[in-house]
């Protein structure tokens, strides 16, 4: 990595900033009260600034302090930056372009800016479980230590290090500092890129509409652009009929197969694009002007298996291998 930092970053708790993020091609941080963050010259300045902040405990205090300072003193231009986007569920990385820039008309909510060149964006399943609970962490803004070779190798193209298969990983994560419920997307998700590509994929989906309610099977090898039919009556009589073509690849979906698929599709039926990746924005334009065609992401398809998963057969659940965890009521 030579002499370069890698940081990590959030676009605020919920991804708030993550307009911002990509169409102004900055990062940032809020605290807007506190006003421009280069008046204060040292961590202890900001602690004493924060002091006035009640709800906060000393520790808080003391790990807000230090991020203030590393935004502004520590973070240099040309170092390398990661961004887990919680909208689109890509992980992009790029690079610091300027210093520290106080810019309140540009997002009064996010107002501590630096410019960052984005250099590229990659799937989540690109890296590995551990790579991903570093650049989950609950800091807002982090050095990025322990994977930051995965991310670079990544950025240049090189080929990252297997992660071995489940029930052989030995590697303790002591602490899960990522939402919980992004974890287990995640590894669903990368359990799907593991296990099940092309006509595994279509099973699986013919699976999951049976315990949708459908009647499903898969099309003829030969039939194009159509991979399942599926409906609610046992013969397929009656409507609505749904013709559904599934895509394995982490490659993000453009407009030409939807078309071709749509193409296939009567004015009475149904089409449903299924893909483990995304959609670029030509195709969610095309699908949003159809009424009766819908996509589904990857992500979109993890949370209907889970959904389900209690009623997947066991040959399913041994490949995406879940455990139910209880969790205090917030009603309590």
């Amino acid at each position: 990595m030579g002499e370069k930092t890698m940081w990590g970053i959030h676009a605020g708790s919920g991804g708030e900033a993550d307009n911002l993020f990509i169409k102004n091609k900055v990062i940032a941080i809020g605290w807007e009260h506190i006003g421009d963050l280069s008046r204060f010259k040292s961590r202890d300045e900001y602690k004493s600034k924060l002091e006035q902040y009640k709800d906060l405990s000393v520790g808080a205090q003391r790990n807000i302090a230090g991020i203030f300072y590393r935004f502004v003193y520590e973070m240099q231009i040309g170092d390398l930056v990661v961004y887990p986007s919680k909208r689109n569920k890509r992980v992009c990385i790029g690079e610091v372009k300027s210093g520290y820039k106080y810019r309140p008309d540009v997002d009064s909510e996010f107002p501590n800016q630096r410019d960052v060149a984005w250099n590229a964006d990659f799937p989540r399943t690109r890296f590995s479980q551990q790579a991903l609970y570093e650049i989950g962490s609950a800091l807002s803004l982090f050095q990025v230590r322990n994977y930051a070779d995965e991310f670079l190798a990544a950025l240049e193209g090189t080929p990252g290090s297997e992660e071995p298969a489940t029930g052989e990983e030995t590697v303790e994560v002591a602490s899960i500092t990522e939402d919980m419920e992004s974890q287990t997307q995640d590894f669903v998700l990368k359990q799907l890129h593991r296990h099940y590509q092309g006509e595994a994929l279509e099973e699986l989906i013919v699976h999951l509409l049976e315990k949708m309610g459908y009647h499903a099977r898969q099309t003829m090898r030969n039939a194009p652009s159509v991979d399942i039919i599926a409906h609610r009556d046992e013969f397929g009589f009656e409507p609505p009929l749904i013709r559904c073509q599934v895509k394995s690849s982490d490659e993000t979906v453009n407009l030409e197969p939807v078309e071709k698929l749509y193409s296939r599709v009567n004015q009475n039926e149904y089409g449903l694009f299924i893909t483990l990746s995304g959609y670029n924005s030509r195709v969610t334009a095309f699908a949003e002007a159809k009424h009766n065609l819908r996509l589904i992401d990857g992500y979109e398809l993890v949370d209907i298996i889970l959904e389900h998963y209690d009623e997947l057969d066991t040959k399913y659940k041994n490949t995406i291998p879940l455990n139910k965890v209880f969790l205090p009521s917030v009603a309590g």
